[in-house]
């Protein structure tokens, strides 16, 4: 058999698949003709596909020597180099097959590639709109194209390329996942869901659309589907760090915690697994691990991480280490931000004030909100609510929904849509209730839409983000400026808005409540992740010199119980003096709060609106002064209720004061009378809202 004829079949046999058989015809071509380019060409494009790399590099190499610069061998060259992960010399090899043959497709887009993989987004997305100019219905280049578009932070128009995709390729399966990546993008979860269902029919074991599945599953809040989406991924992929960290975030939602912090700590080195490893911990109680991961922390931020802001308020009350944790978050979301889009402000005959939350739902910066929002001075200011958030149905939002004059629910609007709708509004200042938190509205306001933007509330600490100008806050909370990236906006009394609405109930009786008939009830009602090590010691220490005293706290999952309970057992004290409080309606939990004796505080992370509860049932709430706004809101309620004397400036006076004031009911039945009274500026909602209208209208006289 001649040389042509044996390399006709080898391509015969190549083209089906076997490509062992092809290797060998191949081989037999070049012993009887070593010159023979296409038979070395093609053994080393079959080399490739059998991952012998650096064989293939130099078949090809050694066919092109036999035909220098021709385009075929180029770009299987290039390809090969890609594929061996030498992305520079793949780039170079790309260029010269175009050199070859310009305007080539297939180099355009593998080049296309190489330079996405790279970082190069602006030049892989040149590279693929090249490609489809010459070749416009090119089903891969049209799918990349979309991919960088999406890393370039455009998921719209990367939507509009993943259709032109399908509609070329309907079923193509990896286009179908990638739409439904850039709907999730875009914040369209119901739509991003269908997509991948649509992905897994056409591919039924690809992890990677069961992990976006679960994605979109969260999105619309069904977590324990996307648990199960999730490990779907993970028994098709077992080694998948990006599925155990998205499935980590589910199980917390879930509140199942040890499970979550498993997850975490399987995720390895994902960008979120750290944080949520974090927040985990803290929720259980676990403080063997908190006390590890906070030595981190600080080495981390240092090193550019983007640890979540709002985990560290549960670690540590350094205010610089806070600053830099925030700009670390806002650089890695923003490394460029969009135009700003007020650039002028509209003349009123009244102030456009817009307030912004995930959170106008059953929460507790709703219900914080809500009379003053009813006590604004129509006469001076239109005020607006734009939602992002779920609509709960819950009474709390019908109130919200009923006390602004124009009620916005954006939640299933994309950021940039919702900004122009904010601008177009003429919006004036626009209040951010969010901060760092769940559901946060950076990429909304990232865009500028409102002359002012400021934030309030919802996060106790510095945005680190450049387009918001104020924070608001008092001088208790917020002393020291240079902590904070905003300008500081202060009220004269306590930042903390209250609802003299709340109506108290009628308390169950001790036994009713799990507690003891006789005997000091000290009272926490503060989220347990809260709950620091160096606290505990100090109430366990309190119930030890107080006999038949007993701790109520707020009823934690069951693992986090556990732990507490075998905390006060290693600090000798029974756990049968640790009472944990179910929930109960409002004010049924107004109520009980007759039955504690006193609340004990916490840091570094206060109680915000759980002191403000306390203090409106009447019960005296003991702080002790932190180095950071997340513990100093205890502080501020405390000075402007006119009760600096339960306000401590360090641990021992804490643990001191506590003591005294078990061991005299009648100071603190003094104490129980003058809150009562509810005389003072904390409980005005009409004085704050003129106090924070006067914010309102500085901000704008000062921009």
């Amino acid at each position: 058999m001649n040389t042509q004829s044996l390399i006709d079949q080898a391509v015969s046999l190549h083209r089906s698949g076997n490509l062992a058989e092809a290797e060998r015809l191949y081989r037999e071509a070049l012993a009887a003709d070593p010159q023979a380019f296409a038979a070395r060409h093609l053994l080393g494009v079959v080399y490739a596909q059998q991952g012998r790399g650096e064989a293939a590099l130099a078949e090809i190499a050694a066919a092109l020597t036999i035909k220098p610069g021709d385009a075929e061998a180029l770009l299987n060259q290039a390809n090969i180099l890609k594929m061996l992960g030498r992305a520079d010399e793949a780039i170079a090899g790309f260029t010269r097959a175009l050199e070859a043959r310009p305007g080539w497709p297939q180099a355009l887009n593998n080049r296309g590639t190489v330079l996405q993989s790279q970082g190069r987004f602006d030049a892989a997305l040149a590279d693929y709109d090249a490609a489809l100019a010459s070749a416009p219905d090119y089903v891969e280049a049209l799918n990349n194209r979309g991919s960088v578009l999406q890393d370039l932070k455009r998921p719209a128009e990367a939507l509009a390329s993943y259709d032109q995709t399908l509609r070329l390729a309907p079923g193509y399966a990896a286009a179908f996942n990638n739409r439904g990546s850039a709907l999730l993008d875009l914040k369209r979860f119901a739509d991003a869901l269908g997509c991948f269902d649509r992905a897994l029919q056409l591919r039924p074991d690809d992890a990677e659309a069961f992990n976006n599945r679960g994605n979109a599953l969260q999105g619309l809040m069904r977590y324990d589907e996307a648990v199960a989406s999730y490990d779907r991924a993970l028994t098709l992929r077992p080694d998948y760090p990006e599925a155990q960290s998205n499935r980590g975030g589910a199980l917390q939602q879930l509140k199942r915690h040890d499970e979550a912090l498993a997850s975490f700590e399987s995720a390895g080195g994902q960008p979120h697994a750290f944080g949520g490893a974090a927040m985990a911990a803290l929720n259980l109680c676990d403080w063997e691990r908190t006390a590890k991961i906070g030595a981190q922390m600080p080495g981390r931020i240092a090193a550019g991480e983007a640890v979540p802001p709002w985990v560290l308020l549960g670690y540590s009350g350094d205010e610089a280490l806070q600053l830099a944790c925030a700009r670390n978050v806002i650089a890695r979301r923003f490394a460029v931000l969009p135009p700003a889009m007020a650039t002028a402000r509209h003349p009123h005959d009244h102030i456009r004030l817009a307030y912004i939350s995930s959170d106008f739902v059953h929460h507790p910066v709703a219900a914080q909100i809500s009379q003053l929002i009813e006590t604004h001075d129509r006469a001076r200011f239109e005020v607006l609510g734009i939602s992002t958030g779920p609509d709960d149905g819950s009474a709390q939002r019908r109130r919200l929904m009923a006390a602004f004059d124009l009620f916005h629910d954006v939640k299933d609007q994309n950021p940039h849509a919702v900004a122009q709708m904010i601008r177009k509004l003429e919006v004036d200042v626009l209040v951010d209730l969010n901060g760092h938190t769940q559901g946060d509205n950076f990429d909304i306001l990232a865009h500028r839409p409102a002359q002012v933007q400021a934030t309030w509330l919802g996060y106790a600490g510095t945005t680190g983000a450049s387009f918001v100008d104020y924070l608001i806050a008092d001088r208790v909370v917020a002393p020291n400026a240079e902590a904070f990236s905003e300008k500081l906006a202060y009220l004269p009394g306590c930042f903390f808005p209250t609802d003299t609405g709340n109506l108290i109930g009628t308390a169950p009786s001790r036994a009713q409540a799990g507690l003891p008939q006789a005997g000091f009830v000290f009272c926490s009602f503060n989220n347990n992740w809260k709950i620091t090590a160096p606290v505990f010691a100090i109430w366990m220490r309190l119930l030890r010199d107080l006999p038949g005293s007993v701790l109520w706290l707020k009823k934690p999952g069951e693992a986090a119980a556990k732990n507490l309970k075998q905390a006060a057992q290693a600090h000798g004290i029974d756990p049968q003096r640790l009472v944990f409080a179910a929930g109960a309606p409002l004010d049924v939990h107004f109520a009980r709060h007759a039955l504690a004796d006193l609340f004990l505080d916490t840091l570094p992370y206060n109680a915000h609106a759980t002191a403000c509860d306390a203090l409106w049932a009447g019960l005296p709430v003991l702080t002790c002064l932190g180095t950071s706004y997340a513990g100093r809101v205890a502080a501020s309620m405390l000075l402007t209720a006119g009760l600096s004397e339960l306000v401590t400036d360090n641990a021992q006076a804490y643990e001191t004061l506590a003591l005294e004031l078990a061991r005299d009911p009648a100071r603190l039945q003094s104490l129980r009378d003058r809150l009562g009274t509810r005389a003072s500026p904390l409980f005005d909602t009409p004085r704050f809202a003129r106090d924070i209208e006067a914010l309102y209208e500085d901000m704008l006289r000062r921009k």
